[in-house]
């Protein structure tokens, strides 16, 4: 194993530092900043400490990314940048979520602006998703960020026109009912008690719903779905008693049609439930 240089890992320290609460207290970028946005050059950020994370992101902003010109740079690059606002930024973010019980920490990937003041958490946000809980190591989600970098574009468009609303809702903007022409592709591992198998959901949600494995929505993508919506939920680790769960439903296009989060307890456990059913029905 290489070793870690003393200013690497102080490097690295801030960096995880500064982020602590950021996805709670990062100000929404103003319409004056979605229009620096649109002049600003993407510097999509590299994670020293999760290579997994790089290799997805790196192929889906090649495919997917059309808002700004882009490159990649590594994290010491990016504190260079960030208090310069003709830069703007994907980057991996750990993160408090909104007095989450406990003070529970979750990884998000955000897009944001770069700020003069140099302090993570007042760089303008446009748009942060969550996509594990802080440390986790076993959650899959590579199978969602070709989704989640068009949504984020999507997501400067609305947020351009709709900003209060946005404000106001969050994600929960994007919720949608009545999804009878689309097909629903849920993580059977991911699912609440209530409704883990075929014959509680259909006592409650009409529409067609497969119940099937990460790999199996992977595949599913892959071929090229049509009139379908995927599932993907971020949880607590077996060794976590505390926290949130949240549940997204994207289309392969990049469009969020429900977003859900909610304080797990042992009356209402972890997973895709009866109540996200009927809330989309």
């Amino acid at each position: 194993m290489k070793a870690i240089t003393f200013e690497k890992y102080i490097s690295i320290f801030s960096l995880c530092f500064f982020s602590l609460g950021a996805m709670a207290n990062n100000p929404l970028a103003t319409k004056q900043q979605i229009g620096m946005f649109k002049n600003s050059r993407t510097c999509v950020v590299m994670d020293e400490g999760m290579s997994f994370f790089n290799a997805p992101i790196k192929d889906a902003v090649q495919k997917y990314w059309k808002s700004t010109d882009f490159e990649f740079i590594d994290q010491k690059e990016f504190g260079k940048r960030r208090t310069d606002p003709k830069y703007s930024f994907i980057v991996m973010m750990d993160g408090a979520y909104d007095k989450d019980p406990g003070g529970v920490s979750y990884s998000y990937i955000s897009l944001l602006l770069g700020d003069g003041s140099g302090n993570l958490t007042k760089m303008p946000e446009f748009c942060s998703v969550p996509l594990s809980y802080s440390g986790d190591l076993e959650t899959d989600y590579e199978y969602v960020i070709p989704a989640v970098i068009k949504f984020m574009q999507i997501h400067v468009k609305n947020l351009e026109k709709d900003r209060l609303p946005i404000s106001l809702n969050g994600l929960k903007y994007y919720n949608k009912t009545g999804f009878k022409d689309k097909v629903l592709l849920l993580n059977k591992d991911k699912m609440a008690p209530n409704a883990d198998s075929p014959e509680k959901v259909q006592a409650v949600y009409p529409n067609k719903v497969k119940l099937v494995t990460t790999s199996q929505i992977q595949e599913e993508l892959a071929n090229g779905a049509i009139n379908t919506l995927f599932h993907f939920h971020v949880g607590p680790t077996k060794d976590v008693g505390a926290g949130k769960c949240f549940e997204m439903l994207f289309d392969p296009e990049g469009n969020l049609y429900y977003y859900n989060s909610r304080k797990i307890t042992n009356d209402n456990p972890d997973g895709f439930n009866l109540n996200d059913f009927n809330n989309i029905r």
